[in-house]
């Protein structure tokens, strides 16, 4: 459970995809199924039918897969691209990301909206988390809270975030993990802060063998996987490239 590589792909998806469904933003209304498969149970099938039912993030693994000439939406390597950010977001073309983003959101943004999105594909948007929740999310909302106030702390939780284990503390750790700010008007990432993140329920959770020093990725307050050296850098990466293309039109 230590790293994505050795993880099958829907097993990945639903443990970065726990954090939020368990707190009743996205995905089906059975977080408790989601978990135990992601965890002790690893149904294939089961996380299949789950992951179907994310409206955010499906057609996004369905885009990345067809563009890489899979047929598989839930390849480990896909889904590692939608959440981390990986080489395969380079082969979806601006006329793909394009026609994606025309189907699923024209109709729900009028005039202005609209060709504020539009215009992403072009600025180099790709079809990864971070661009949804920084690009998408704030014009869009699909998160069914509907929430809208404190949108920037919304956006951090809902970002994947990383951190760095300074201790484990029962079924918590405490990480170093670095926020989104925004200065002069603009999405930045400011210096790592100290915070309490969930890593197991009952003993149970996607991580294990974590120490400290280990860097963990985390999903509103839950810590999705472990990640090595190449993982994080592109975590870290990417996440940096999507800020560059909200901020502008920030």
């Amino acid at each position: 459970m230590g790293g994505s590589a050795a993880v099958a792909g829907p097993i990945l998806f639903a443990r970065y995809a726990f954090g939020p469904n368990r707190l009743g933003y996205c995905g089906p209304d059975d977080s408790a199924e989601m978990f135990a498969e992601a965890t002790v149970g690893g149904d294939l099938r089961a996380l299949r039918r789950s992951a179907e039912q994310f409206e955010g993030a499906y057609p996004y693994l369905q885009l990345i897969a067809t563009a890489n000439g899979l047929t598989d939406p839930l390849d480990a390597r896909v889904v590692e691209a939608y959440w981390l950010g990986n080489q395969m977001l380079e082969n979806v073309s601006p006329t793909l990301m394009g026609n994606s983003l025309d189907t699923r959101f024209r109709r729900r943004l009028p005039g202005e909206g609209w060709r504020w999105l539009a215009d992403k594909p072009n600025d180099g948007a790709l079809p990864m988390h971070a661009f949804h929740v920084l690009d998408v999310f704030p014009r869009v909302g699909l998160m069914r809270s509907g929430a809208t106030d404190n949108a920037l702390k919304v956006m951090d939780a809902c970002r994947i975030r990383w951190g760095r284990v300074i201790e484990r503390d029962g079924d918590e750790l405490v990480v170093s993990a670095v926020p989104l700010v925004m200065r002069d008007a603009k999405l930045a990432l400011a210096p790592a802060r100290v915070e309490r993140i969930r890593g197991w329920q009952d003993g149970n959770g996607f991580i294990d063998g974590v120490a400290a020093g280990d860097v963990v990725s985390i999903h509103w307050d839950w810590a999705c996987d472990k990640l090595d050296a190449r993982r994080l850098a592109a975590l870290q990466g990417w996440t940096q490239r999507e800020l560059a293309i909200a901020n502008l039109t920030m």
